[in-house]
């Protein structure tokens, strides 16, 4: 026997079939109907039916093995042989994140061949993997951030077993795994929400048509759907985190916002459970009052990505200004990300044309993820290419340093380590109306940015996909495993030194040069020197030891100062002299 259940206010007659048989259910109270199947069980495939209707799949399918349109499927996530009983995460301050996407991290891109590479991560120094999502939908490949069974592992990826196979492996070799999950909006095809009850409002439009109603009638059980899917991903699937897409993107003016609402249930979650669980948020807002604990009149998530961090880097290192790197440019602004995250802080933007943003005041560098790849910043490019098909090895180097010497949590995204030549295009596998619609965006997308529609590769293109795995082979080739050796290099560094690991941006010095293009960040005993110039030459440092991490051997230790190679970063360390 197996108790349906589903919320759906919106049905007059609301029934499960299975095969070809057809069981009506009962409304209950608040619009949610259920009944009894004697001969369903786990891994019986079903669908609901609503007045009549076609058959379509459950809002909350823990499985749809035939895609976003099929039958859904009965998952018992009891049966799993779980042997991480005793696992705990590594705290976010000593972490070293490393997102990646399944579909083009290996060849295979499933669950099960990510596996082979556990180990390559460890060795590496990896302790969090991030995956892009994996909730099911449309079409055979994707990025996941259209999904719309947001239950459901992608049946491309494998199934709910061979994810959690990979989670249990990871945890055996001492790497915690996050979760990327979209709740600010749900992809075009396979989405029937709308048939079952208002699980969007036109109060507010989004890119994506009408918001995800969190604020409005109906929103209880709307927040309830989202934050029972975050307690199922940790709790089921043992998850060590989830990182929240685009929290900008939520509508919600209730006196306790929804995101305060998830991270005081992931609270209890962790106590009951008694692991470390986090929530990490993407946010364009510059506020710090989302990574502010609760009783401090905050949000309590306890990090986010810093994009003003990226957009500085990048823009002084590639010189591009256009689109929103328009707000960026200088060694200056790079050094105020360093030593205060946000660089727009209160401060007018040029590219929103308005005051952004709020100070970051007494907060922790661990509240912020640090990086100089993502997803987004590679993928969101008309061509999807890297900083190593941008910049020389050099400057690639110095983006590696920067970040893995900086107050915040590093992450890194799957390749940068041994500068990979596989771009990250963004791909789709829609219907054709759809992916017509789909690519004709694309080419319209990047135009603030000054690339033509010719240059945007056709995300419905199945090489688009197939370019955008990782060659692993390049691992025992030149360049590439000399930038790796760097990343391990840096990576072990970093875990090795306190001066590196302990957050604290107040006590982070910098000094640059704009017209010479040189920079020196001094976190206590570690000083980082970059010369972004095309010219060797003389920077002023004051120095007690000749221990030394360098992306190059063009540099030379002199009394009060370093003779240092164009595009070279050396670190001096006295703490180990």
């Amino acid at each position: 026997m197996h108790e349906f259940k589903v919320w759906g206010p919106r049905a007059q007659s609301l029934a499960v079939t299975i095969g070809e048989r057809s069981y009506p259910l009962r409304c209950i109270d608040r619009g949610w109907w259920t009944g009894g199947v004697p001969d369903a069980g786990p891994n019986t495939k079903y669908s609901f039916v609503l007045n009549q209707g076609q058959p379509v799949p459950d809002p909350r399918s823990q499985f749809q093995p035939h895609g976003v349109n099929g039958p859904s499927q009965i998952i018992d996530h009891t049966k799993f042989p779980w042997t991480d009983r005793l696992w705990q995460a590594k705290p976010l301050g000593s972490a070293i994140i490393y997102e990646l996407h399944i579909g083009t991290f290996t060849p295979e891109g499933t669950f099960r061949a990510a596996l082979d590479r556990v180990d390559y991560l460890a060795d590496l120094g990896v302790t969090h993997v991030e995956l892009m999502p994996v909730n099911e939908f449309s079409g055979d490949w994707g990025w996941g951030y259209d999904g719309v069974d947001i239950y459901a592992p992608h049946h491309c990826y494998g199934s709910p077993d061979e994810l959690k196979t990979f989670v249990n492996a990871c945890h055996e070799k001492g790497v915690a795994v996050l979760l990327d999950v979209v709740y600010n909006h749900f992809g075009p095809s396979g989405n029937y929400l709308d048939q079952f009850a208002p699980y969007f409002t036109s109060a507010y439009q989004t890119p994506w048509g009408p918001a995800v109603n969190f604020d409005h009638s109906g929103s209880f059980e709307v927040r309830r759907f989202f934050i029972d899917n975050a307690l199922m991903w940790l709790r089921d699937y043992h998850f060590d985190g989830l990182r929240l897409d685009a929290i900008h993107a939520y509508y919600d003016r209730s006196a306790l916002p929804f995101l305060e609402e998830l991270s005081t249930e992931v609270d209890s979650l962790s106590s009951e459970l008694g692991r470390h669980l986090v929530l990490i948020a993407e946010s364009d807002l510059n506020d710090p009052r989302v990574v502010t604990v609760r009783e401090c009149g905050g949000l309590g998530i306890q990090a986010q990505w810093s994009d003003d961090f990226h957009h500085a880097l990048h823009s002084a290192l590639t010189g591009e200004t256009n689109g929103y790197y328009e707000d960026f440019g200088t060694l200056t602004e790079l050094a105020k990300a360093l030593q205060h995250a946000f660089v727009y802080a209160g401060d007018f933007s040029r590219h929103r044309n308005r005051i952004h943003g709020r100070p970051v005041d007494g907060l922790s560098g661990h509240h912020f993820l640090g990086y100089a790849q993502t997803h987004d910043q590679v993928g969101n490019r008309a061509q999807g290419e890297r900083l190593c098909h941008l910049l020389s090895l050099g400057r690639a180097k110095i983006a590696a340093a920067l970040v893995l010497t900086s107050p915040f949590v590093p992450m890194l995204f799957q390749g940068e380590e041994f500068a990979s030549s596989s771009p990250f295009q963004y791909f789709t596998n829609h219907d054709p109306d759809l992916g017509r619609k789909v690519s004709e965006g694309r080419r319209n997308e990047f135009k603030a940015f000054g690339w033509s529609p010719e240059e945007v590769p056709d995300p419905q293109d199945p090489q688009t996909f197939q370019r955008s795995k990782l060659c692993w082979d390049e691992l025992t080739r030149q360049p590439h495993s000399d930038m790796h050796e760097w990343y391990k290099r840096l990576i072990a560094f970093r875990r090795l030194n306190p001066s590196l690991v302990n957050g604290r941006m107040r006590e982070v010095e910098v000094r640059c040069d704009e017209n010479a293009k040189w920079m020196v960040v001094k976190r206590q005993c570690v000083q980082l020197v970059c010369n972004l110039s095309p010219q060797t030459q003389t920077v002023p440092v004051t120095y007690d030891s000749e221990s030394v991490l360098a992306s190059d051997l063009n540099f030379h230790l002199r009394t009060g100062a370093i003779e240092i190679g164009p595009d070279t970063v050396v670190v001096l360390d006295s703490q180990h002299s």
